[in-house]
This record gives C-alpha cells, sequence and structure tokens, in this order.
C-alpha cells in the first residue's frame, strides 16, 4: 500500500499544480502559465512509472509513446521556464524552437522505430531489455533508448548551468516576482534551480540502475520518489507565490511625444486613462503592496493588454515602472516630512513590499544606493 502511494505521489502533485497555477486569472503570469504547462511533463513521467511498477504492463504500453516525448522535453521546458522568469517577455514556438527541435526529434524517432518494430517483440523488450537481441528492431531501439539516456544527463548538465547563468546576469528580475512577499538575494530563483538538480540527480540514477532492478527495491523507489514528490512541491509552490506585477513585460517602448501620445489615443482610451489617474492621483491606490496589474483591470472595467499599452504610449513606461514612479515620488515626500523614518517604516508607508523592493526601485530609478539618495533628498 505504502509502495503504491509513494510511486502515485508525485503524479498527484504534478496535477494538483498544474490545476493550481491557472485556476487565478488575476494571478496569471507568462511564468505562472507556462509552469502549468511544465507540470503536465513530470505528470506524464511519473504516471508511466507507475504503471510499469504498479505493474499495470498492458496498459503501460500505451505511454511509452508520450512518455519519450515529457521526458525528453522536462528539462528544455523547465529552462524556457527560467528564461521567462528573467529574459523573455512570452512563451513562442518561434522563439524556443531551438530549445526543443533536438529533444523532440530523437523522442520522434524513437517513436516511429518502435511503431515499426514487431508487437511482440516491443512489448515484450519493454520489460526486458534482453529479450530478441538479434532482431534489428529491438538493436535499433535499444541505441536509441541508450542515445535518450545520454540526452537527459546532458540536458541536465545544459539546463542546470544555462539557469544559473541566467540568475547570475538577471536574477534580479527574476527575484522581483516575489519582491512583494519575501526578497532575497536570488534565494528564490536559486532554490527553484536546486529544486530541479536534486529531482535530476535522483530521476538519472534510478535510470542508471534500470526499470528491471528497482522493480523489487522498494527502499530506492521510496528515496526517490519521495524526494521527486516534495521538490515537485517546491517547484509548483514556488510558482504560486509569484506575483504579476514585477517585473511586468510590456513591448517595446516606443518614444513618441507628449502632444503625439495624446492625439493617438481614442475617446475610450482616454477614458480609460482618465479613470487610471483617479485611481493612483486621488485614491493612491498604489499604497497597497500587494497590488498588480489586475487589480486595475477590474478597477477600471477593461483588460490588461489595454491598461498596459496606454500606459506604454502615453508615458513610455510599462505597468511596474509607472507604479514604482508614483511609489518613489511618495517616497520623496514622506522622506522629506519624517526624515527619521526606517527603511522599514518608509516601505510599508509607501506602498513597496519590502525595504529591498524599494531599494531596487530607487537604484533602477536614480542610479543610486538608497542612503546616498536619502541624503540628496534630505539636504
Amino acid at each position: 500500500m505504502l509502495r503504491t502511494i509513494l510511486l502515485f505521489s508525485p503524479v498527484f502533485v504534478s496535477l494538483f499544480w498544474a490545476i493550481t497555477l491557472m485556476g487565478n486569472q488575476k494571478l496569471q503570469s507568462a511564468p505562472r502559465t507556462f509552469l502549468s504547462w511544465f507540470m503536465i511533463l513530470p505528470l506524464i513521467c511519473f504516471f508511466t512509472h507507475f504503471l510499469y511498477f504498479a505493474p499495470l504492463h498492458s496498459i503501460y504500453i500505451y505511454f511509452d509513446y508520450p512518455y519519450q516525448f515529457a521526458g525528453s522535453l522536462v528539462l528544455p521546458f523547465y529552462y524556457i521556464y527560467f528564461r521567462l522568469l528573467t529574459v523573455d517577455e512570452r512563451f513562442s514556438f518561434k522563439a524556443h524552437a531551438r530549445y526543443l527541435v533536438i529533444p523532440a526529434g530523437l523522442a520522434t524517432i524513437y517513436c516511429v522505430a518502435a511503431s515499426f518494430t514487431p508487437r511482440l517483440e516491443y512489448r515484450t523488450w519493454l520489460f526486458d531489455e534482453k529479450a530478441f537481441p538479434d532482431s534489428p528492431y529491438i538493436q535499433f531501439l535499444t541505441i536509441m533508448r541508450y542515445i535518450l539516456r545520454i540526452q537527459y544527463l546532458i540536458l541536465v548538465v545544459l539546463t542546470v548551468t544555462g539557469n544559473f547563468l541566467l540568475i547570475r546576469k538577471y536574477g534580479n528580475k527574476a527575484e522581483q516576482f516575489y519582491s512583494d512577499i519575501n526578497d532575497g538575494k536570488f534565494n528564490n530563483a536559486k532554490r527553484l534551480n536546486y529544486s530541479i538538480i536534486i529531482i535530476c540527480v535522483a530521476s538519472f540514477l534510478a535510470v542508471a540502475v534500470g526499470r528491471g532492478l528497482l522493480m523489487p527495491k522498494d527502499t530506492i523507489i521510496y528515496s526517490v520518489w519521495s524526494i521527486s514528490t516534495v521538490m515537485l512541491y517546491i517547484i509548483g509552490y514556488m510558482g504560486y507565490k509569484q506575483k504579476p506585477i514585477n517585473p511586468t513585460f510590456e513591448p517595446k517602448l516606443i518614444e513618441v511625444s507628449q502632444k503625439e501620445s495624446d492625439m493617438s489615443l481614442t475617446g475610450a482610451q482616454k477614458k480609460i486613462l482618465q479613470n487610471l489617474l483617479i485611481l493612483f492621483d486621488e485614491k493612491k491606490i498604489y499604497l497597497d503592496n500587494q497590488l498588480n496589474i489586475m487589480d486595475i483591470v477590474q478597477a477600471v472595467g477593461t483588460n490588461r493588454t489595454y491598461i498596459s499599452s496606454i500606459i506604454n504610449h502615453q508615458y513610455n513606461q510599462n505597468f511596474c515602472t509607472f507604479v514604482n514612479n508614483y511609489r518613489l515620488e511618495e517616497l520623496k515626500h514622506t522622506l522629506q516630512d519624517n526624515p527619521d523614518y526606517t527603511n522599514d517604516m518608509l516601505a510599508e508607508s509607501c506602498g513597496f513590499g519590502s525595504v529591498i523592493s524599494l531599494k531596487r526601485a530607487v537604484t533602477s530609478k536614480h542610479g543610486l544606493t538608497m542612503g546616498d539618495w536619502k541624503k540628496q533628498i534630505l539636504n
């Protein structure tokens, strides 16, 4: 009974996060949405493992094809997820196909070869790698299986290394997705990468040992599947914690004059802009440190794209910068009126989620440390 529960636990966790991360449209962002898609891949992999070890071999044979694709694409998908956290605006096949084409191509070759293999040979070989050693079809499938395993190891190295390079160069952007909750020196982004490292190492050791040898070894299964379940839960939870406001990636900003900007707005857009300014100038909605763009969408009664494009065109800013500029102006006046306020008090009273969020905004806007900027304002 315990064996069955442990075998199914990563399946349940993956399914849970695939659904949960798509559930709240207010909190949606490109990385969060993509992570929900990513969770489908470990779901397929671990469900296929469950069928093998249950054992439910009569059902397993129908999942070998999707398993090969899911196993080949899970690491490239995770790397793309990191790119969405750091440098890419959104997922697109045109931009990200280069990370998927080789793994998908090798999985396709395997599946095509398997489809041409006599059914009896293929089904027997799935559960006994030594079966039909003289069959050219089985020999080719055996070679492909080793190639896919080597590819997995290579992808582990490339994904982990690529993620660390992204963290080193753009970790500040990734961390801003958590800036309203729990700031740190890239701790959240690093934690995500460490989680996938642990899963990869555990999975690779299991693959290296081989399913046939794992079948009777409950201790190894308990360890690998427990570790994978915990790490998948952490990855999903970290995605669940993300906020859509920081950073908000927008289309490339276009420099326009104020006159041209005013002339380009339609009557409906001017009305939206007027309502937006009422929220910020009069109601000071930016003082809410949990504010995100969907709150504005609901208050104004339009959609996210409209809000983003109007701010972009009218102020040559994205939503994140627009909000932080209001908070920085509030910070300036608050500091002048209360020079004895600590950074914690300033952050709380001006709408920043934390002191680190406040310091980031000051440095990004003025190119100064918080201490130097305070001296400049007070002098």
